[in-house]
């Protein structure tokens, strides 16, 4: 019998298990399913992005016996932050969930804008209106990418991980469909998803302006909407499911082509037994 690797319990964030260049890393096992079942420990995992992993990072991350890791992020992604570290005998795939264009000028003035600027691009609710846009674009249109993702999984790519750049949206959403597609409960999809805000995970805001008013609480708290994970944004996502197929079931078997044979192989691999 294959020995398991140790993982470490759900909710344990990068300090607990020695993680120090890699943020907001979690195995998402022990989650309860619809059917009263729990998904399976070392199975699936989600972070974010693995560029600036330590030999320690690696060294834990290759110990996990991961067969696939899933990078979310896109060409300007990897230019601002770097390619992932290689881990030995692991398959990386590369399925960009946003185009490399997109908001280029946005994300500019969020690195490099003053606070009159944030303010015209951010404030009166608009950094959320952006976010919840953007959650509801992936899932009506990232449907041939999410399909990849969990024909992936029936087939050959567990145990995997899945990250972005923060393993909050882009991440979060493809860790979300396949927890939908094995029947995870929809409250606990949001509580997984909702631990991107704790301290120790949240990604670092990148500013060229540093200084205590290119950092200011204000600044802050316009940028947050964009670096925070909120139910609503979730929601909208889910919400878009139910708006343009009716339901998860018609999603999955319409949207994303994944039929209940290839559902069952996601729940052999993912989910306990019964």
């Amino acid at each position: 019998m294959t020995q398991l690797p140790e993982v470490p319990p759900a909710g344990h964030g990068p300090e607990e298990v020695g993680l120090t260049g890699v943020r907001n890393f979690r195995d998402v096992g022990g989650l309860p399913t619809t059917d009263g079942r729990t998904l399976r420990y070392g199975r699936l995992y989600r972070s974010g992005h693995l560029a600036h992993a330590t030999e320690a990072d690696a060294a834990f991350l290759a110990g996990l016996g991961l067969h696939t890791v899933f990078d979310f992020r896109n060409a300007a992604d990897h230019k601002l932050d770097g390619l992932d570290v290689e881990l030995p005998g692991v398959r990386n795939v590369s399925i960009p969930l946003s185009d490399p264009a997109d908001g280029v000028e946005f994300w500019r003035l969020v690195r490099d804008g003053n606070i009159e600027q944030l303010r015209s691009i951010l404030a009166d609710g608009k950094g959320t209106e952006r976010m919840i846009a953007s959650y509801r674009s992936i899932i009506r249109d990232r449907t041939a990418e999410h399909s990849r993702v969990l024909h992936a999984l029936a087939e050959d790519s567990v145990p995997a991980l899945m990250h972005c750049a923060a393993g909050k949206d882009r991440a979060g959403l493809s860790i979300a469909v396949s927890l939908l597609a094995v029947g995870v409960e929809r409250e606990a999809i949001e509580a997984d998803y909702l631990k991107s805000n704790d301290a120790h995970r949240r990604y670092r805001v990148r500013r060229s302006d540093t200084s205590a008013a290119g950092m200011s609480d204000e600044v802050m708290e316009l940028l947050d909407p964009l670096f925070g994970a909120e139910a609503a944004y979730l929601s909208a996502a889910f919400s878009t499911i139910e708006e343009v197929w009716g339901s998860t079931d018609r999603y999955l078997l319409e949207g994303l082509k994944i039929g209940p044979e290839t559902r069952e192989k996601l729940r052999e691999r993912l989910v306990e037994d019964a």
